[in-house]
């Protein structure tokens, strides 16, 4: 019943996957949580597929998580009086403040917020980078560039200042909308889109309250630059290379994907990593051989997950696409260097009881070779602190509650079962041992690890580790 692999994988819903037999069959193939794009998805939408991913999980071993993703600001040019325009390198070009149609000279530049902050030296990317100005002059109310880069533009298309911080907020009324819809619809995560700085996360977690923990996208180098700081106000980070590739150079993001993932890791907070990662399986029933090693390298680095875009979304072969990615990531985790390179990236256990616990049940479980790692955990936090470990020993998440199992399910190595709290401690480590052997993870006559926190029901008090032995009825006959 357990999943052969640690890295848990994200497949966005869409036009080809949106009912019940393809999403199980998504999640029979390795799917662990579903992302819900709220640029394409409106409210009743939204509903629907949370019911449907509902269905689906009492139908299933497992639970499984909800992620929304809001859309974001979208920044756009308006419109030229012919549609579009021809430009060379060497041009002068102007945005401005004017709704007229543009011209061969100029065009609307609807966003006062930006015309407010550029100045000289900025860049301006538009199209997703095809188009590259530079602004020469600037106001309140125009921007006169040179043109380093491009050769047609159009109509609406995108702007992109990755040099600029843009005095506004990542939430859009849209947003506002999309995010009151998702948490009422019982999301486990909400991500946010052009985040530049931690208070745009903490606008979203205040509307928030607990419904549901808060992803930050990193997709702009403000947040680069901030990402210590929004590290601490995130519950988990997602390394958007699409619109990250479009703000700096292209061969700057694997770099920055690395720093992310090892600060990530090293804060105990989850990461993913999305976008383009089986782009070629939107049409094709096999990947590129980059592509799976783009993966690969995501899986050797220890994010917590990895992403499916389009390629489940709108692709001809999304489970396929699914299916792929869990066949590469459980031969990584084969390969006799993956310990190594895991190991090597081991951040030091933070001064706390709960992080002495984690480092402790990971040692001794390695030691002894130990069948599993239970954690007894009520907000996520003590099998979040042992994922940060990264145990090669299997790790069983338990949790009295479900929105907490479902939230974990996004965590590197966290197999999640949800269910009653035990009313003592010798209850507790019996569960431990009947759950690990009905779900397959370990066998009568072997041990296992119990960490959890008492007094019974005292949330973030982690101060317990017991080790157990599995007796032939799968209760524990022999404790240490």
């Amino acid at each position: 019943m357990k999943r052969r692999r640690k890295v848990k994988i994200l497949a966005t819903l869409g036009p080809s996957s949106s009912d019940k037999a393809k999403i199980k069959a998504l999640a029979d193939s390795g799917a662990d949580v579903f992302r819900i794009n709220m640029s394409h998805s409106d409210h009743q939408t939204l509903r629907r597929l949370v019911n449907t991913i509902r269905a689906v999980e009492t139908e299933g071993p497992r639970p499984i998580g909800i992620l929304a993703d809001l859309q974001g600001p979208k920044l756009r040019i308006g419109k030229f009086a012919h549609g579009s325009i021809e430009i060379t390198p060497g041009d002068t070009f102007t945005l401005d403040s004017d709704p007229t149609p543009g011209t061969q000279e100029r065009v609307y530049l609807p966003h006062p917020e930006i015309l407010a902050a550029i100045k000289p030296d900025h860049r301006l990317l538009l199209d997703d980078g095809r188009v590259r100005l530079r602004v020469t002059e600037s106001d309140e109310t125009s921007a006169k560039t040179f043109v380093e880069a491009g050769t047609r533009l159009s109509d609406r298309k995108g702007v992109s200042v990755p040099d600029t911080t843009l005095a506004m907020g990542a939430l859009t009324e849209k947003d506002r909308s999309d995010l009151e819809a998702a948490l009422n619809a019982g999301v486990d995560w909400i991500a946010l889109s052009f985040v530049q700085r931690p208070e745009d996360l903490a606008e979203v977690k205040k509307v928030a309250r607990g419904r549901a923990a808060v992803m930050a996208k990193i997709e702009k180098p403000q947040a680069v630059e901030r990402l210590d700081a929004i590290i601490d106000q995130a519950d988990a980070l997602m390394v958007a290379r699409g619109d990250l590739g479009v703000e700096v150079p292209l061969e700057r993001v694997p770099g920055i994907q690395k720093h992310i993932t090892r600060a990530a890791r090293s804060a105990g907070k989850p990461v993913v990593v999305a976008t383009q990662m089986l782009e070629s399986m939107i049409t094709a029933p096999v990947p590129t051989r980059a592509e799976v090693s783009d993966v690969s390298t995501a899986v050797f680095e220890g994010a917590d997950a990895v992403m499916l875009s389009a390629e489940s979304a709108s692709g001809s072969f999304p489970v396929e696409a699914v299916a792929t990615m869990d066949r590469i990531a459980i031969e990584v985790e084969r390969d006799p260097n993956y310990p190594n390179i895991i190991y090597a990236q081991r951040a030091e256990p933070e001064p706390t009881i709960a992080d002495a616990i984690s480092a402790g049940s990971r040692q001794i479980a390695e030691t002894l070779n130990l069948a599993a790692i239970c954690c007894y955990t009520a907000s996520g936090a003590t099998a979040m602190r042992t994922a940060r470990e990264r145990p090669l020993t299997p790790i069983i998440s338990m949790s009295p509650v479900i929105t907490t199992a479902r939230r974990l399910s996004i965590v590197w190595g966290l197999h999640c079962v949800a269910g009653k709290e035990p009313d003592t401690l010798e209850e507790m480590i019996d569960r431990a041992c009947q759950v690990a052997t009905q779900e397959k993870i370990a066998e009568p006559g072997q041990r296992i690890i119990v960490t959890a926190g008492l007094p019974i029901g005292t949330p973030g008090a982690t101060n317990m580790l017991r080790v157990a032995f599995i007796g032939s009825h799968g209760g524990d006959l022999l404790r240490k």
